[in-house]
């Protein structure tokens, strides 16, 4: 069954099909997919919402479609993924977001991730949570910091991309579930 989480503004979901040409809008938009190797075709982008629906849908939970409650608008995805890749640091449990522009600034970010991390470290009871960016996505790492994870000192090369990429030097942030009850 999949689980849904409610905040003060925001409905963490499972993703419809109402989701799809605005997901598509964003995974087009330049200043969205900065820090990502290409813009997704709809295909791609179709097959990414396909990907997470199909998670949440096998455990409960995953990377869910982010609804804006005051105007019922789907306004990008948050929450918890366990990456295919074969990161330094796997196996792991990442907490990912990713809003439209004009929802930047707001706080949306930060309120959709600590409700995704309380259900981490409160209903599956994970010990770390991590979160990772090309170390030049400095909005991204200010939700982290934002969000208590310490930066680790050393980068690492993401393995999706080739060697001598723009992108590939990541930086890597963690949170415990120590940590995370202490500034709670």
């Amino acid at each position: 069954m999949p689980i849904q989480i409610e905040t003060e503004r925001l409905l963490l979901r499972q993703w419809k099909e109402s989701d799809r040409e605005p997901f598509h809008r964003m995974c087009r938009d330049p200043q969205v997919m900065e820090y990502f190797p290409a813009l997704l075709s709809r295909s791609e982008s179709d097959e990414r919402i396909d990907r997470c629906k199909a998670l949440i849908d096998e455990k409960g939970w995953g990377f869910w479609a982010l609804e804006y409650k005051q105007t019922g608008e789907f306004i990008g995805f948050t929450g918890l993924n366990t990456p295919q890749d074969d990161l330094p640091f796997s196996p792991c449990v990442e907490i990912g977001w990713r809003l439209s522009p004009a929802f930047w600034g707001k706080g949306l970010a930060i309120e959709a991730a600590q409700a995704a991390l309380t259900f981490g470290f409160e209903q599956l009871q994970l010990e770390e949570i991590v979160s990772f960016a090309v170390k030049d996505n400095l909005k991204s790492t200010a939700v982290m910091e934002r969000l208590g994870m310490i930066r680790e000192p050393n980068t690492f090369e993401h393995p999706a991309l080739a060697e001598g990429h723009p992108l590939r030097e990541h930086c890597l942030y963690r949170l415990t579930r120590i940590q995370w009850s202490s500034i709670k």
